[in-house]
């Protein structure tokens, strides 16, 4: 169950990039344990195995990206670390567009690769810490 006090944070990767994600998660992993995490099935799955707790969504190509979208559009998801395959081709690409529009038009942070990723969670720390 979620924290009503912990900011969501969402994690999604292809497939190409799960190694990406998996190397983010440990090495921010104390950090991670600060919000509630959400993600995609197979994505949440491999978190998990860090010993994070997880809630999963459907897999991306099945609906979890617009599963995580809705959360964005509703104000339940604060960040998106989105590790994005963008050489790939996905059959899904309509979600995936519909999720990076609406984080833009919520003004929620969105990262889509590891640099990026590591800023959200700096910029996210440093928020913390004024709270």
């Amino acid at each position: 169950m979620a924290s009503p006090k912990k900011k969501t944070l969402a994690l999604i990767a292809h497939d190409g990039k799960k190694a990406d994600m998996i190397g983010f998660v440990k090495d921010n992993i104390e950090f991670l344990k600060t919000f509630n995490l959400v993600a995609t099935s197979t994505t949440g799955k491999m978190v998990m195995q860090t010993g994070l707790k997880v809630k999963r969504y459907l897999s991306g190509p099945l609906g979890g990206d617009a599963q995580i979208t809705a959360l964005v559009a509703t104000g339940k998801c604060h960040a998106v670390i989105f590790m994005r395959d963008p050489l790939g081709m996905h059959p899904h690409e309509p979600d995936i567009s519909s999720l990076l529009r609406i984080c833009e038009v919520h003004d929620v942070p969105l990262a889509t690769n590891l640099s990026s990723a590591q800023l959200i969670v700096k910029g996210l720390h440093k928020n913390l810490l004024k709270e």
